[in-house]
């Protein structure tokens, strides 16, 4: 499946504009991680691409678990499908132990923080965010609270960054697509 494909099935598995920009920034911030490692850009965006395509059909009841023998069956690479099926362990029991794995894992909720930070700011524009605004939000425990900061600081360790390096990448990356994710 290339991206294009991938783009038809988001599009017709998903009706929710802010989740369809979740899984747009997941994607930008994959294929920058992809870039950093010296990896196949188009397979690790595919996997930020397609993480949650299913989530909207099926809910945490059958997310994954559901979608990833639809995406086997429409030829989606295994590296890709176990990557997606890392991102949510407690339900397929699948470890995120690769690098593209370990990078969803530090990235997936990290995009939706920083899209927070950016909804907070009163341009609600990606572009006046910048480190700094992201750290102080970081350390206010009220701010996103359902954000899990020690697992995304658990993976940025595991990809051998440091929680800096990690929240500059996203929120670059991010800012390249501020566009096509509405902000």
């Amino acid at each position: 499946m290339d991206r294009q494909q991938a783009w038809t099935v988001i599009n017709e598995w998903t009706q929710a504009p802010h989740l369809v920009r979740h899984m747009q920034a997941v994607e930008a911030a994959m294929r920058a991680y992809a870039r950093k490692f010296g990896e196949d850009e188009d397979k690790w965006g595919l996997a930020g691409l397609l993480h949650d395509f299913d989530y909207e059909k099926y809910g945490m009841d059958g997310h994954v678990t559901k979608g990833v023998p639809w995406l086997r069956d429409q030829g989606v690479d295994e590296a890709v499908l176990r990557t997606i099926l890392a991102h949510y362990e407690s339900a397929t029991g699948v470890k995120p132990e690769a690098k593209m794995e370990l990078t969803l894992m530090a990235v997936d909720e990290l995009t939706g923080f920083i899209t927070a930070v950016a909804l907070v700011r009163p341009s609600k524009k990606i572009a006046d965010v910048e480190l700094s605004s992201i750290k102080k939000k970081w350390k206010t425990k009220e701010f996103a609270a359902p954000v899990d900061r020690r697992e995304i600081e658990h993976f940025a360790t595991e990809l051998g960054v440091t929680l800096d390096e990690h929240l500059q990448t996203v929120l670059d990356a991010m800012k390249g697509i501020a566009d096509e994710i509405g902000l």
